[in-house]
């Protein structure tokens, strides 16, 4: 691949980013470079908002397989784009 395919490649992907950041910046959903697949699950932005913490970090568990407390904390991170 020629310099300038790789130069004018990573230009779209800049210009992406930009308007991914701009969108989730929009919809307050927090933008990451490793956004979590769970982030956009919709029983957990429905339990999210509509304030069910408990709810929120068990369909969390449910989706990762995780601990309790790594779901509070990613669910805590979370609650704070809603709340």
């Amino acid at each position: 691949m020629e310099q300038d395919d790789v130069r004018n490649l990573q230009e779209q992907i800049d210009e992406l980013k930009r308007q991914v950041k701009y969108l989730s910046d929009q919809m307050h959903v927090p933008y990451a470079t490793g956004i979590r697949p769970t982030l956009f699950e919709p029983r957990l932005q429905a339990a999210i908002q509509k304030g069910d913490k408990i709810g929120a970090i068990k369909v969390y568990r449910e989706l990762t397989n995780c601990d309790l407390l790594e779901a509070k904390n990613a669910v805590e991170d979370m609650w704070n784009t809603y709340h």
